[in-house]
């Protein structure tokens, strides 16, 4: 079974999170020049999790984009590792503060996956700068 693992984070606390892998490495996307919600006083404190930043996040032409051209970039992948039984994918997004438009993408890409690859993959997300994360 293929194991998805996807990581938010912020380029300025923690960095690009480290494979533990025998990967090495995997597919690191920046959202740094998606509009940063956390810019807007009644944003700031709350995440990608959060209704009110999903609302702002989804009305942005350039995140609808952006989160098209991933799932393109990773279901073209995860179908080729599927054929050559690969057992690890490692997929990043990173942001200024690892709160608010990494969080967004890759609880997005986690939900597209679920969906449209149930049983072939386990997929496990991890947000490092939230305590939670599933």
């Amino acid at each position: 079974m293929l194991t998805v693992r996807i990581y938010s984070f912020s380029y300025l606390k923690s960095g690009i999170p480290r494979d533990n892998t025998l990967n090495g490495g995997g597919f690191v996307f920046d959202c740094r020049f998606i509009s940063n919600p956390a810019r807007l006083i009644n944003l700031e404190a709350l995440t990608g999790r959060d209704k009110e930043v999903i609302e702002y996040l989804e009305n942005l032409p350039e995140m609808s984009e952006f989160i098209k051209n991933v799932v393109n970039i990773i279901d073209q992948c995860i179908k080729n590792y599927l054929n050559r039984g690969f057992t690890d994918l490692m997929i990043s997004f990173g942001c200024t503060g690892g709160q608010h438009r990494s969080v967004y993408a890759a609880e997005k890409l986690k939900s597209y996956l679920e969906l449209h690859y149930n049983s072939e993959l386990k997929v496990v997300l991890k947000h490092n700068e939230l305590a939670e994360t599933s």
